[in-house]
């Protein structure tokens, strides 16, 4: 039984054949040229998804994790961050035009995907309730509950990046002061890593490749080789993290973290410093049991938990019949 799990990103559109049982069997990328405008990228899904289906391998249906928020029917995109001129865009029924009207399709914001790639496949797999939390461009959220996405009245549920720390603090991309965003995602984490490192000269982010070339990938690998300065950039951003991760527990009473995207890969010196601190951030009582782990999919996580969409709704349509 196989699915094609698509991962739709601003500088790549990455898909993946998926077997149910034993996940991953192909991937295929392909650019995603969004500056090209819609159509294009609609294009470029279709090319990215055509080798799989030409194999004899039965396809049941596409699943696709997109940035932005998606309708509860799970048809359309609304708005997509990166993505300039789409709107509203119901994918499910302009696919079905390219692709053919017989495939089932799915759309789950990116996020979502990755949580669900994690609860069939990766480190999730043993939580039947769990928070994902993503760290890339940006910072998505999940939450698992019942090993079903909490998705909230309208579809918008989980937006973790976006929730304050600080009602003082600096904007993130959507406007919110002080949102986990504003520390943590891409260019925000790199433009206080500048700050940091003047206290730091000595640091190999000091040189080549320059302070003006910081990415996030280059602080979390000069911290795996034991560079102090961005050694204490990520346990700063631990810190921030813990804070926020505190609140959601508080909240929801899901006291299992799942940590994934590009900085992540950094593990411990990531992970230990929100394990330190987050503690500080919940009530007694609630402290018990809290759980912070590494998701080591990498990118195919979303590819994963995009083709699960397929396989959950069959399941779903299979035991109410």
């Amino acid at each position: 039984m196989h699915a094609i799990g698509i991962d739709l990103g601003g500088t790549n559109i990455k898909a993946a054949l998926v077997h149910k049982t034993f996940g991953l069997v192909n991937t295929n990328s392909v650019p995603t040229e969004a500056e090209e405008g819609k159509e294009h990228v609609l294009d470029q899904i279709s090319l990215a998804v055509k080798p799989f289906l030409k194999r004899r391998n039965r396809v049941l249906g596409i699943g696709i994790g997109a940035p932005g928020t998606i309708d509860l029917d799970r048809k359309s995109l609304i708005h997509p961050p990166n993505m300039p001129g789409w709107g509203i865009v119901n994918l499910r029924s302009v696919l079905k035009k390219r692709l053919g009207s017989r495939l089932n399709i799915f759309v789950e914001n990116d996020a979502n995907a990755a949580a669900l790639g994690s609860g069939h496949y990766g480190a999730a797999r043993n939580y039947n309730h769990f928070i994902m939390v993503t760290l890339g461009t940006g910072v998505g959220g999940a939450i698992v509950f019942n090993n079903r996405i909490f998705r909230g009245e309208t579809g918008a549920a989980g937006e973790i990046g976006h929730m304050s720390i600080n009602y003082d603090g600096p904007p993130d991309m959507t406007g919110v002061n002080g949102a986990i965003e504003a520390y943590l995602g891409q260019r925000f984490l790199t433009g206080h890593a500048r700050e940091f490192l003047i206290k730091y000269p000595k640091s190999s982010l000091y040189t080549a490749p320059g302070l003006s070339n910081l990415t996030p990938a280059t602080i979390a690998g000069a911290a795996m080789n034991g560079d102090p300065g961005a050694t204490e950039i990520l346990r700063w951003a631990g810190q921030k993290l813990g804070c926020v991760l505190g609140g959601v527990i508080n909240l929801l009473d899901i006291r299992t973290i799942v940590i994934g995207g590009g900085v992540s890969n950094a593990g411990d010196l990531l992970l230990t410093p929100v394990r330190e601190v987050i503690e500080s951030y919940i009530k007694p009582g609630m402290r018990e049991s809290v759980v912070v782990i590494q998701e080591t999919l990498g990118n195919e996580a979303g590819m994963l938990g995009a083709a699960s969409l397929v396989f959950d709704q069959i399941d779903d349509y299979n035991r109410k019949r």
